[in-house]
Order: structure tokens, then C-alpha cells, then sequence
């Protein structure tokens, strides 16, 4: 599991190397601390940090340091899943660009599975195979990537693509998403989207959709479709 909040994710008061250290002793059978770190500087070094990062406290790292370092941690034991919360969203550019690189190589190289949440469509389109678009804490569509992207079905789908800007297609505006989101302690009734949707029908407001099979593995919660 790789967290959104580095700082909070590391100890402040441990050296990153006793953080590798601690991960292998709780998790494997491991005991030997020069292996340990041995693994760890290989992982650390294709992020694009040196094993002098190994010395230091968390309070030590920039902000783009201490998230790369908790993506290598999350590495160390070579899982079959990880999982994303948002691991670059408080990178520069370059970084983050540098960092989207090697989640791609591992993905291709190494096979590995990842969940990957995020707020960046763009960020999702480059890595993401399958994509499930969350609304009120449902997933109210999901598909391939080319799916999603190229044909979304969901009313709320819809408006969030069409409130980004893009490089290769004249826009004379950005659409946007009219109200607020939902409260999630006191959710409205229905559809949770309902509220905000252009297309709501009086069933919306009452009964949540089911979901629909579109065929193609492009599924959608919407009495649209129904």
C-alpha cells in the first residue's frame, strides 16, 4: 500500500533504513540487515534515490523524496497488488513523470497488478488498463480505459471528461459539474448523483440504479440505460 500522505506514513523518529529493516523482520524470515538493505538500494536506486537516503529521518527528505521513498517500501517484498492513493500528487512535474515511468515498467516488466486512485484522468488514461469512475463512494461505471475515455456512458462520467482540457481537440468551453457533492454521512436517496444530473428522471431520486452490462465489459449504474 503505497499512501497519500508520505510524512504520515513514515515514522518520524526511525532512519528510512530502520523502516526497511523493520518491514522484512515483520514480514519475512529474513534477519540478516546488510540483505535487507542490499534489496532496498536496488529498489531505491531505480526511483531515482541514492542509498545515502538510508541515513536519513523522514524530516530530512523533500516532499517528493519521502513519497518515493514509500512507494520503494512498498516494494521491498515484491507483492503480486499494490495498491495507489494518490502517489503522485504531491510531486513536481519531472518527478512525477519519472515516477509514472517505472509504475509503467513494472507493470510491463515485472507483471505487476496495481490499484490506482486518483483525481487525474490523464494519469489514469496512461496507466490504467481498466477504470472505475467513483461517485458519493460507489462506482457508478466501469470498462477499459479506451471504453471510459472514448465512450462514457454515466451522466457524471460525461461531464468529467468534458471538463478537461485537451491538447488536440478546440473546446469553446470547459463544461463543469452545476451543485455539490454529496454529503456522505446523510447521502441523498437514489441515485447520488441525481442531484447534480441533467438527465434525472423522478425514479432516479428514489431507487438506485442496477448495474448494466453495455457488452464489452462497460458496466454503468444509470436508469438511463435500463
Amino acid at each position: 500500500m503505497v499512501f497519500q500522505s508520505a510524512m504520515n506514513a513514515l515514522n518520524p523518529v526511525l532512519k528510512i533504513k530502520d523502516h526497511v529493516i523493520e518491514i522484512f523482520k515483520s514480514h519475512t524470515l529474513i534477519n540478516n540487515e546488510n540483505e535487507c538493505i542490499k534489496i532496498a538500494i536496488e529498489i531505491f536506486e531505480k526511483l531515482g534515490l541514492s542509498k545515502d537516503v538510508l541515513d536519513r529521518y523522514p524530516h530530512e527528505l523533500s516532499g517528493g523524496m519521502k513519497q518515493r521513498v514509500v512507494i520503494g517500501l512498498a516494494l521491498l517484498l515484491n507483492p503480486e497488488l499494490i495498491i495507489l492513493d494518490e502517489p503522485t500528487s504531491a510531486l513536481d512535474v519531472i518527478t512525477q513523470a519519472n515516477i509514472m515511468n517505472y509504475l509503467k515498467e513494472l507493470k510491463w516488466r515485472e507483471k505487476k497488478s496495481m490499484i490506482f486512485i486518483t483525481h487525474d484522468i490523464a494519469i489514469a488514461s496512461d496507466l490504467a488498463d481498466k477504470i472505475a469512475i467513483v461517485y458519493g463512494g460507489k462506482i457508478i461505471e466501469i470498462g477499459s480505459a479506451e471504453e471510459i475515455l472514448l465512450n462514457p456512458k454515466h451522466p457524471y462520467t460525461q461531464k468529467l471528461l468534458a471538463s478537461i482540457p485537451r491538447l488536440r481537440i478546440d473546446l469553446e468551453k470547459l463544461e463543469y459539474i452545476p451543485g455539490q457533492p454529496p454529503d456522505l454521512i446523510n447521502p441523498p436517496s437514489g441515485c447520488r448523483f441525481h442531484p447534480r444530473c441533467p438527465y434525472r428522471m423522478e425514479k432516479c431520486t428514489k431507487e438506485e440504479p442496477p448495474e448494466i452490462d453495455l457488452g464489452n465489459e462497460h458496466i454503468v449504474k444509470c436508469w438511463l440505460y435500463y
